[in-house]
């Protein structure tokens, strides 16, 4: 079976599948009111779901970005990136409730998205990593 897109290419799109679903659920959520009142979203950004990518619109930008992991005890891995796309200023504590609650996500999520790879969702440093095996598997 031949495939366009190279096995890096289809790991990435089979991760940013799972940012997508943890961003629709983010934004169901802030906007049933489970976290209490919903701040702004950045009037530069359009309304959730408008764009082709989640992380241009709504009020949050959740991914990730690839590092080789020098000076990291957990080696190579993807940092998450998840943000708040507000002008208000927040609580104190709100961006890293906001992170933690996208790692935990993420704990749940990896194992069905990629099923027999050994990932981790941990701290490095200050901010979440995933990282364990990188090594495109049987894509």
């Amino acid at each position: 079976m031949s495939s366009s897109k190279s096995k890096l290419e289809r790991w990435e799109h089979r991760l940013k599948k799972v940012f997508d679903e943890i961003d629709v659920e983010f934004e169901a959520e802030a906007a049933s009111g489970k976290f209490g009142r919903k701040p702004a979203r950045h009037p530069a950004r359009p309304p959730a779901g408008s764009t082709s990518n989640r992380e241009d619109d709504g009020l949050f930008d959740i991914g990730a970005a690839f590092t080789v992991g020098i000076g990291s005890k957990h080696g190579p891995g993807y940092v998450v990136q998840a943000r708040i796309a507000t002008l208000e200023t927040l609580p104190p504590g709100t961006q890293k409730k906001f992170e933690k609650a996208v790692a935990r996500r993420l704990k749940e999520k990896l194992p069905d998205a990629f099923p027999g790879v050994n990932l981790h969702v941990d701290l490095d440093g200050h901010v979440y990593k995933i990282h364990g095996d990188l090594s495109l598997g049987s894509l």
